[in-house]
């Protein structure tokens, strides 16, 4: 095990610099006390640095062999975990999440490392594709031409509130970015300094275990408004990763857009992901449901961004005694601290306009309590109320949800196209359902969300080769990516042709020897062998 002593500071190139005399301090949500140290926002110079640094190391290891990457990224997975109970204890003092959610936070963090460094010492990612030349061809000759994916250059990443390993300093955006071959500069989330500060601590131990330049990661503190916002403006950005409210993701777009050199934002934001309960299911297991639902809602203090936060059902007695149900299920439910009392306010001030709604019946009252703290709330509309109010729309992000009445199947499956951009869409089905209503909710949703979940629950997403963690706008800016999995990948990629390229000067992914033994597409055929 390694003890790091926090500085409050941030790293640049290996050095742990703040010379920005105002500090600012993290508070524990669940108790309300300030914490310590106080940390340095980075200032315009130091930010420069980080770039300069990024850029020297990017240009260092443009042709490093793709094993080192991997041993980078395992290596930062073992000083993470060499961290030990540092990690979880402050991780604890920052959030208010308990010792058992962030123990399995950290080994989904150091897991998701692991499944990148797999997948860059295959190689085949790279979609190597090679369409050889044909010099006798009429009327002209077709010409000698090779793609790959390329890295960008230096990826900026906006650590998330909700998962502070996961999505954090070492998270899914960073592991992906790395794996790629990028330089990544971290905007710490305010809301957990240190946290992040002992994730740059293990990353930089894991940079000096591999003989890698430190530049190829910084750790920059401060606030979204004034470092975030200069991080992603710089000259030298080429892609940003963000995952937090739609306002902040929306604001780091235009941003990006507006810049001389526009850059790609892949925001994850808000999603109410509906959750649709048909006849059938009602009648076969509608208690069963009910308990499952309300642990959904209430999972992590309904702070997951696939939290279901809007259930549609058709009317009818069975619909009567699943809402009783789950009315029941969500009053039972504990006070939650959130993670912040700005997330609590944010909640409060949501879910308070839900119930200014004229016909919106309030199921169980939600309450804020002490410090960041709050009590679940569960509403109930009908469809066409819903349907007419837009603030029904909005996400409330906490342990919240409304369930929509729905007088037909037509009004179902209007509602459901209504709910827009996604992450999630939820089916539960009966044996009897009509398989054509559920062909056509499938279809509603393969046009609006990114993970369509049969009879089970959006919460829990699986960090696998398969997964898509996205989705249409509001769920994300760039609906044809996922921030979760191995394709998370190919956000901070572009694929680059070289034609009529000598062999000597093509990348190995390419030569005609394939020296890496990976999968190519040559002339339209997937194969290994070589040329």
């Amino acid at each position: 095990m390694t003890t790091h002593t926090l500085t409050g500071r941030n790293l640049i190139d290996g050095q742990w610099v703040g010379s920005d005399p105002k500090t600012t301090r993290a508070v524990n949500p669940a108790t309300g006390a300030v914490l310590e140290p106080g940390f340095h926002a980075a200032t315009a110079d130091e930010i420069e640095q980080a770039f300069a640094a990024a850029m020297s190391a990017y240009a260092a290891t443009r042709d490093l062999p793709a094993t080192r990457w991997a041993d980078l990224l395992d290596a930062i997975a073992d000083q993470i975990m060499a961290l030990g109970d540092q990690l979880l204890t402050t991780g604890q003092n920052e959030t208010a999440l308990p010792p058992a959610r962030l123990t399995g936070e950290r080994a989904r963090t150091t897991g998701q490392l692991k499944l990148f460094a797999a997948l860059i010492r295959d190689g085949s990612w790279v979609d190597a594709v090679i369409d050889r030349a044909d010099p006798n061809r009429q009327p002209l000759p077709k010409p000698d031409v090779r793609r790959m994916n390329q890295s960008l250059g230096p990826v900026v990443v906006f650590g998330a509130s909700n998962f502070p390993f996961a999505f954090g300093a070492c998270g899914g955006d960073t592991a992906s970015a790395l794996a790629a071959g990028n330089p990544v500069l971290v905007k710490a989330h305010t809301g957990h300094p240190a946290t992040n500060e002992l994730f740059a601590a293990a990353v930089l131990a894991a940079l000096r275990q591999t003989n890698l330049p430190t530049g190829l990661f910084s750790l920059l503190q401060g606030s979204g408004t004034k470092v975030g916002a200069a991080m992603v403006k710089h000259p030298a950005a080429m892609a940003v990763g963000f995952t937090g409210s739609k306002s902040g993701g929306c604001a780091l777009f235009d941003l990006a857009a507006a810049r001389p050199r526009p850059i790609p934002v892949y925001a994850e934001m808000g999603s109410l992901n509906p959750f649709v309960i048909l006849p059938g299911a009602l009648r076969e297991r509608r208690d069963t449901i009910a308990e499952g639902l309300a642990g959904s809602i209430t999972l992590g203090g309904g702070q997951f961004c696939t939290k279901p936060g809007l259930v549609f059902v058709l009317d009818g007695p069975d619909a009567d005694a699943f809402v009783a149900k789950l009315t029941e299920k969500i009053s039972a439910a504990p006070a939650f601290t959130l993670l912040n009392a700005g997330i609590q306010k944010s909640f409060h001030e949501m879910t308070g306009k839900f119930q200014q709604v004229d016909q919106v019946k309030v199921r169980v009252a939600g309450a804020c309590t002490a410090t960041a703290g709050a009590t679940a709330s569960l509403y109930e509309v009908t469809a066409s109320r819903w349907i007419s109010e837009a603030t029904l729309r909005d996400e409330a992000f906490g342990p919240a949800s409304l369930v929509v009445r729905c007088e037909n199947e037509r009004q179902l499956l209007d509602a459901i196209e209504l709910a827009g951009g996604n992450l999630t869409g939820s089916i539960h089905t009966g044996s009897a359902d009509d398989t054509e209503l559920v062909r056509r909710i499938v279809r509603v949703f393969e046009q609006t969300v990114g993970r369509i979940v049969f009879n089970g629950y959006p919460t829990g997403v699986e960090v696998c080769h398969a997964m898509v963690h996205g989705g249409p706008y509001p769920a994300t800016t760039t609906p044809g990516f996922t921030s979760v999995g191995t394709s998370a990948i190919r956000r901070f990629v572009r694929p680059v042709a070289y034609q009529n390229t000598p062999d000597a000067l093509l990348p190995a992914e390419l030569r005609n020897a394939n020296p890496r033994g990976i999968l190519r597409l040559i002339d339209g055929k997937a194969t290994r062998d070589s040329i």
